[in-house]
């Protein structure tokens, strides 16, 4: 019978531990980056909803009901300064930049095009398949549009953004938590 549970030889073993630890920082990361995206998809949803279809207690419309295009682009907006925020000083602080402004506007133009995302999905919702309930929305812009566009945006902050090197010392040490 054979053993599938042969010794690691020596020679590997530091790839192996490099390995296990850029998984063990990259499985860190996207829990952070996670925590920050729900935060901020709660702020974006409640902000879009409040704009367009007012407060649940009150019978009247939001103030950009006949906007709604407007309002995710606002409630977007304000959710991305809140997510640069979190991404910044906690998911990828190992490897901000020293300059926070060129920093921004990164997350910023790459945030832009995971709006785009989620406004293709909602303007096809309302605008091609003619469904302008408050469910329609929020499962096109806030459901399908957000998803697609925070695969896009995990990538493009790792990738472009947060892209300082870490201090070669604590490549192989402990995770920030």
């Amino acid at each position: 019978m054979p053993t599938y549970d042969r010794p690691v030889s020596s020679a590997s073993r530091p790839f192996v531990m490099r390995v296990k630890a850029w998984f063990d920082r990259f499985m860190h990361e996207i829990a952070k980056f996670g925590v920050v995206g729900l935060l901020a998809f709660i702020l974006d949803t409640t902000l879009y909803n409040i704009f367009v279809f007012g407060l649940p207690w009150v019978e009247a419309q939001g103030p950009m009901s006949d906007i709604p295009l407007r309002a995710k682009i606002l409630s977007t907006g304000i959710a991305t300064i809140f997510a640069w925020l979190g991404n910044r000083y906690w998911t990828f602080r190992h490897k901000r930049r020293d300059g926070a402004f060129h920093e921004l506007v990164l997350f910023i133009f790459f945030n832009i095009i995971g709006l785009a995302i989620a406004l293709v999905c909602l303007g096809f919702s309302r605008y091609v398949l003619d469904l302008h309930s408050q469910l329609a929305d929020n499962i096109s812009g806030n459901g399908v549009g957000l998803v697609l566009g925070t695969i896009f945006r995990f990538w493009a902050y790792r990738t472009f953004v947060f892209t300082k090197m870490d201090d070669p010392t604590q490549r192989e040490g402990a995770i920030d938590t």
